[in-house]
């Protein structure tokens, strides 16, 4: 068993190149491509924004690749205008070699750890691996076998979206309404789209209160 921190990858991208392309496309609406200067994309996407008029936004998409439990991404996925392609339990047998033969384990961002609480919560994991190698010495399927996973186990998700839907995934997933869980990847994330996009994530809130030393880490992809 292993207890990892979850992780957002995101692919490298030129911030810059894709808000200009959306200038051009948005410029197609009014047959103002002569108005394009180097900076001109600023006002116009924020002024698209304000209008409303965020089909723009549409043109163009981020991927991202992030380790999170089964919780996180059961929740994300519940947003229809998104692509998922994720580590099957079906298909992955972490009673394998390819695994380490250990199922890995999201550390809870809700549950402290030393305490009593956490504790149960240490053992509850250790008791269902257990399971799961036995029932993998006794030849199961990935299929049976991940009947018994529980929500804290860790998967690899990529995830991709349009700017639009972006958008309209971190105003819902970065409040105190969100699963803490879900907080603490989707956060960090919108942080950096607000420094990378601001004209188009700036006016974004989120949880001002979560604990800042529990988001999940970020890394750029190479």
């Amino acid at each position: 068993m292993k207890i990892i921190e979850p992780i957002v990858e995101i692919e490298k991208v030129d911030y810059e190149k894709m808000m200009k392309n959306l200038e051009r496309a948005c410029r197609t609406c009014y047959r103002s491509e002569e108005k394009i200067t180097e900076t001109s994309y600023k006002t116009l996407l924020k002024n698209c924004i304000n209008r409303g008029h965020e089909s723009v936004l549409e043109h163009e998409k981020i991927t991202i690749r992030m380790i999170c439990d089964i919780g996180v991404y059961k929740d994300l996925t519940r947003h229809r205008i998104a692509s998922f392609s994720i580590e099957s339990t079906r298909y992955c047998n972490y009673g394998k070699d390819k695994f380490d033969n250990q199922i890995k384990f999201i550390k809870p961002v809700n549950i402290e750890e030393g305490t009593e609480l956490y504790n149960q919560w240490k053992e509850s994991c250790e008791e269902i691996e257990k399971h799961y190698i036995q029932m993998a010495k006794l030849n199961a399927t990935p299929d049976q076998m991940r009947m018994i996973l529980p929500h804290s186990t860790a998967a690899l998700v990529t995830m991709t979206a349009n700017i639009r839907e972006w958008k309209h995934i971190l105003s819902l997933r970065c409040t105190h309404h969100a699963h803490p869980a879900v907080e603490q990847v989707m956060i960090p994330l919108l942080i950096h789209f607000r420094e990378k996009m601001p004209e188009i994530f700036e006016n974004i809130e989120y949880d001002e209160q979560f604990d800042k030393n529990k988001y999940a880490k970020i890394v750029i992809a190479e």
